[in-house]
């Protein structure tokens, strides 16, 4: 494959972006200290609340921004791209301010019929404004992607994570939190304040960046005209997102009640989330990153392509995609199914995540593939597919969770296995709708040397755990990982060069 501008920028932002996933990973290491497994489980109760409303005020504002602001870019066309900025930030101001007022004014009834735990109060409320602060950032974001400078925001968003761990600790030590409710308290008020500095931040790059931008005497489009092209692109998105968080949310709220319905104690079943969704799953989906900033440079220039009807260079870098998701997700899958209690050791320092880990590593592969299908449909623009397909996964999730999760053999292994059956529907329903754009095809010969690939290096990683000894193990883990990835994408690329 070329090393082209395309993966230049998704090197970069990869690189921003695994310095974010460190942070993340650190500031859920400190979760998992300060908290405990109880207190992770009640944190991941208010997040879906949190992201949930975050969908429903700027749920695809970004990507629609950057998409319009790239087909400008290709004609040089910078005095309307500050319009569209202005336009954008004027009415997601408004909308976004005036969700956040209902919002505040109905906390009761989120914790009490939604969540049902009175200790999530305060939480929310400091969660108003951080509402706020991350729907005007979209704006900015999508300017930034839009004019291939992605970076930006990627090092902003470094600098915000650093910040927001710092906060954390300060709080929490200075304060000296005892209480599970002021400490998970603390930490939404240290995720507020993150945000704002965050958009400080890329206001001021983007004031920068549009003085040093080269403005072409064109004719500028009506402020209705252009707002209307994001809002074309980004309300089916942000149904899409509104109406998947709402599930997503469901499905995160009836894992208590239904791990209870199975016999487990509310305070265990918490536990148990905790250490799956909130440990076990951060850890198999954290190369994700990597496909998530080929998707934030993809969609952008897909659209290019596809204003310009450059169909081949679109099919070209799908399959391209498409193929660096499946290695990702199936090095990840090798590396967890290998030292899974090495990782859960490593990064939280508990020796009962192995069999999570494992389980959540299955749908791996799949996963991440889905995941790029997603960027895909986005620039080829097919918003309503993606709502349609969101939606079908979302109520799929809900159902196979309420389901699994009960049943008290299998209980939190649920997930699981919901994960492996609704990664393979994505995939399917996803690449159905592709392939009306464009012909995906994929070799039947190579699918089957990789999965030999896999089998050996399980092996050889097997091999390296049992000769190295635990004196080093942090070495020795870091090792295996670094190994697991270098071997596999070497092994792949080499043997797939002689075959063709």
């Amino acid at each position: 494959m070329k090393f082209d501008k395309f993966y230049k920028d998704t090197v970069i932002l990869t690189i921003s972006n695994f310095a974010t996933g460190i942070l993340r990973f650190i500031f859920s290491i400190i979760l998992s200290q300060k908290l405990g497994a109880e207190g992770v489980g009640l944190y991941q109760l208010i997040m879906p609340i949190y992201d949930l409303f975050c969908c429903l005020v700027c749920g695809g504002l970004s990507v629609a921004i950057s998409r319009k602001a790239a087909i400008l870019v290709g004609s040089k066309d910078y005095r309307n791209i500050k319009i569209l900025v202005k336009t954008s930030l004027l009415f997601t101001f408004v909308w976004s301010l005036f969700v956040c007022v209902i919002f505040f004014f109905n906390l009761n009834f989120f914790t009490s019929n939604i969540i049902k735990d009175a200790r999530t109060i305060y939480s929310l409320e400091v969660l108003c404004p951080a509402i706020l602060f991350v729907a005007l950032s979209s704006v900015y974001k999508g300017y930034f992607y839009g004019v291939s400078q992605a970076k930006i925001p990627a090092y902003i968003d470094i600098f915000e994570k650093a910040i927001r761990v710092m906060v954390v600790l300060a709080i929490i030590d200075v304060l000296a939190l005892k209480t599970i409710t002021k400490t998970v308290t603390a930490v939404y008020a240290a995720l507020a304040l993150g945000e704002l500095i965050s958009l400080l931040m890329l206001y001021a790059a983007y004031v920068i960046s549009i003085r040093k931008s080269n403005f072409r005497s064109s004719e500028a489009e009506g402020r209705g005209q252009l707002l209307f092209d994001v809002l074309i692109v980004s309300v089916p998105l942000c149904i899409n997102g509104f109406v998947s968080s709402i599930l997503s949310a469901a499905s995160t709220l009836i894992l208590p009640r239904r791990l209870v319905a199975a016999g487990f104690v509310y305070k265990d079943a918490l536990s148990m989330i905790g250490k799956f969704s909130g440990m076990a799953l951060s850890i198999t989906f954290f190369p994700m990153i990597i496909i998530m900033s080929m998707a934030t440079v993809l969609v952008p220039e897909i659209s290019q392509n596809v204003e310009q009807k450059n169909y081949y260079a679109v099919e070209k870098r799908i399959s391209e995609v498409l193929k660096l998701s499946f290695f990702l997700g199936l090095a990840t899958l090798i590396i967890c199914l290998s030292i899974p209690e090495n990782l859960g050791k490593l990064f939280y320092n508990r020796d009962d995540l192995g069999s999570y880990i494992m389980v959540s590593a299955i749908s791996m592969p799949l996963s991440y593939v889905s995941g790029a299908t997603f960027a895909i449909l986005s620039g080829i623009g097919k918003q309503t597919k993606i709502l349609i397909n969101s939606v079908i996964i979302s109520i799929e999730e809900l159902i196979l969770l309420y389901v699994l999760t009960g049943v008290s053999f299998i209980n939190i292994y649920g997930y699981g296995i919901t994960l492996i059956i609704t990664a393979i529907t994505a995939y399917v329903l996803n690449m159905h709708d592709i392939r009306k754009f464009c012909e995906v095809k994929f070799n039947v010969g190579n699918i089957f040397i990789d999965l030999l690939l896999s089998i050996f290096l399980y092996f050889i990683l097997g091999t390296m755990n049992n000769l190295i000894p635990n004196t080093f193990f942090i070495a020795k883990t870091l090792l295996i990982i670094a190994s697991a990835f270098g071997i596999f994408m070497l092994c792949v690329t080499k043997i797939r060069r002689k075959l063709m």
